[in-house]
């Protein structure tokens, strides 16, 4: 195996270093097109390893997408946070030795890539509210009216490509309603959108996810 080492921010350590046909590049925290891109063309058909937060994986996986390489690299993942959701959601660990033994030499899946309509991509959690508004799971009505929360995430099992939890608050108890489709779209009362630990610049009214047609080959396999 052989490819590129892309330690994001602060995320360099003892652990990254040279070797095993692996290339070590540090970059700013999401990084973006003047520090991703070069790295894609040096790593050919080569393995891609973050190293940092969901917000930096969610940066370099959109530089895969605008240069049409989703189906060429393969991308394994050492996230920085214990709780990090890109994790949780796709079964990858947090240790850093084993993250990193992983994205070196684990197998790659295919799974699910979620877009939304404003240019960006979602690998973990994509998250809004409180919200007023009304909300379409592909021709399913998911809200009318207000909830306290709602969450957007690739779906894990593959399935039709992503999975929509509405989320309201009780005195004594959280109803969790659950839906699985290929788009998720709402209008709605202004709202901060926040994909991957990155909140949009500005609040929106109006916001869609929806399945690529292209997967991600995430490192998911036992090294």
């Amino acid at each position: 195996m052989r490819g590129i080492v892309l330690a994001c921010g602060n995320s360099q350590s003892p652990l990254i270093t040279e070797g095993d046909g692996f290339a070590v590049r540090t970059v700013p925290p999401r990084p973006g097109k003047a520090e991703v891109d070069p790295v894609l063309t040096d790593v050919g058909d080569g393995r891609l390893v973050v190293v940092g937060t969901d917000a930096d994986l969610n940066a370099v996986v959109l530089r895969l997408l605008r240069t049409d390489r989703l189906t060429e690299v393969a991308v394994g993942y050492v996230p920085v946070e214990p709780r990090s959701e890109v994790a949780r959601l796709w079964g990858l660990p947090t240790d850093p030795g084993h993250a990193l033994d992983l994205a070196r030499s684990g197998e790659a899946d295919r799974v699910p890539l979620v877009r939304d309509d404003v240019g960006g991509v979602l690998v973990g959690l994509g998250s809004l509210g409180p919200v007023r508004g009304v909300g379409y799971c592909d021709d399913t009505v998911v809200l009318r009216g207000q909830a306290g929360r709602l969450e957007v995430t690739p779906d894990p099992d593959g399935g039709l490509g992503l999975v929509v939890r509405v989320i309201q608050k009780r005195l004594l108890r959280r109803k969790v309603e659950v839906t699985a489709g290929r788009a998720f779209q709402l209008g709605c009362l202004p709202v901060e959108v926040t994909s991957d630990g990155h909140a949009h610049p500005r609040p929106m009214g109006k916001w869609t996810w929806y399945r690529h047609t292209e997967d991600l080959r995430l490192v998911r396999g036992l090294a």
